[in-house]
């Protein structure tokens, strides 16, 4: 008897550690469940489905001549509805070009993220990105090696949803000079 005391306060103790512990453990799993889940951001990403033209419009550096080329795009969604795959072919400077993306809306982070390779290169480029309103578009920044200097150069994507059959993508560089340099416009037509 002279025990009960203690051994209720230690039944008491872990009672109370174990609510905090279930109360952490559905905080939790809540967390998971909304990080996990596609929500209407990735519905809009779902809009992109399908086969698309598209005309490319490049430039090498300022003040250059623009190389023009078209090519087809094709999208579908992956991972039951989190991701955007892009597959793009079409000529590029009398080349065969072909490349690959994801996009798809990070729930924890609250960005888009995006991820990109082609067969002009063999690195990754990796960019995130938030929705801007006024442009209905989603502005993205990252980093891309220079193969001449092997420094990273950043870059910035603007990819904006024009009507239900037409996007355009523009890709910009910043240049040492701190402006950005328009670089290659890509305009969508779905098929």
């Amino acid at each position: 008897m002279k025990h009960l005391p203690l051994m209720t306060a230690l039944l008491c103790l872990c009672i109370i550690s174990y609510s905090g512990y279930s109360q952490d453990n559905s905080t939790a799993e809540k967390a998971w469940m909304a990080y996990k889940t596609p929500g209407d951001i990735h519905k809009m990403l779902a809009t992109d489905v399908g086969e698309w033209k598209t005309e490319a419009t490049a430039w090498m550096e300022p003040g250059s001549a623009p190389s023009k080329s078209t090519g087809s795009c094709t999208n579908r969604m992956l991972l039951d509805g989190r991701f955007l795959e892009t597959h793009h072919t079409a000529t590029m400077m009398g080349m065969p070009f072909e490349g690959w993306g994801t996009i798809g809306y990070d729930n924890a982070k609250k960005v888009f993220v995006s991820s990109w390779i082609d067969n002009f290169g063999t690195g990754l480029m990796y960019m995130e990105g938030t929705w801007d309103d006024a442009q209905k578009a989603i502005v993205s920044k990252g980093k891309f090696p220079d193969p001449e200097s092997g420094k990273d150069m950043e870059m910035k994507e603007v990819y904006k949803i024009i009507d239900n059959n037409t996007r355009i993508m523009e890709m910009y560089v910043t240049m040492p000079d701190g402006k950005d340099f328009k670089t290659m416009e890509l305009k969508y037509t779905r098929k």
